[in-house]
C-alpha cells in the first residue's frame, strides 16, 4: 500500500470517528433534556414531589385510569369509528359528529375525574406539595400563552 492510500484511509477513519463522537455527544444531551424537563402537567410536577407522595400521587392517578379504563376504550373506538367514516366515499356527517361527541365526552370525563382526584390529594397534603402542584399549573398557562400564535395586522 502506498503512504497516499494510508494517509487517505486514516483521515477518512478521523472524520468517521469525529461524526460518531458528536452524533454520541448530542444524542447524550436529548436524553439528558427530555428527562429534565420541566414537565408541564400536574402529573409531571409529581416528579418534584417528596417521595412518599409522589408514590401516593401516582397511585392515586393510577387508580382513576384503572377505574376509567372501559370509558378510556369507548373513546378509542369512537375515535376509530370516526376515521373510518372519514375514510367513506361518502360522509355521513350525522354518524360522524355523534362519534366525535362520544370522544369527546369520554375524554372529558377521565379529564373529570382525573381532576377531581388531584383535588382530593392537595386537599389532603402539605402547602409545599399544593405549591409544587401550583407551579406546574402556571407553566402550562406560560408555555400555552407563548404558544399562542401571534395575530397579524
Amino acid at each position: 500500500m502506498s503512504t497516499r492510500w494510508i494517509r487517505g484511509l486514516v483521515i477518512a477513519s478521523i472524520v468517521l470517528n469525529v461524526f460518531l463522537a458528536g452524533a454520541l455527544v448530542s444524542g447524550a444531551v436529548w436524553l439528558r433534556n427530555a428527562r429534565a424537563g420541566p414537565g408541564y402537567s400536574l402529573e409531571s410536577a409529581s416528579g418534584r414531589l417528596p417521595d412518599q407522595d409522589r408514590k401516593a400521587f401516582r397511585r392515586t392517578l393510577r387508580q382513576v385510569r384503572m377505574d376509567s379504563r372501559q370509558i378510556i376504550l369507548d373513546g378509542q373506538q369512537a375515535r376509530q369509528e370516526a376515521a373510518q367514516l372519514l375514510q367513506q366515499p361518502v360522509v355521513d356527517a350525522t354518524a360522524l359528529s355523534a362519534a366525535l361527541e362520544r370522544a369527546r365526552k369520554a375524554d372529558v370525563t377521565v379529564r373529570t375525574r382525573l381532576e377531581q382526584a388531584i383535588v382530593g390529594f392537595a386537599a389532603n397534603t402539605s402547602p409545599e406539595n399544593r405549591s409544587v402542584l401550583a407551579q406546574a399549573l402556571l407553566r402550562h398557562v406560560e408555555r400555552r400563552a407563548a404558544a399562542a400564535p401571534k395575530k397579524s395586522p
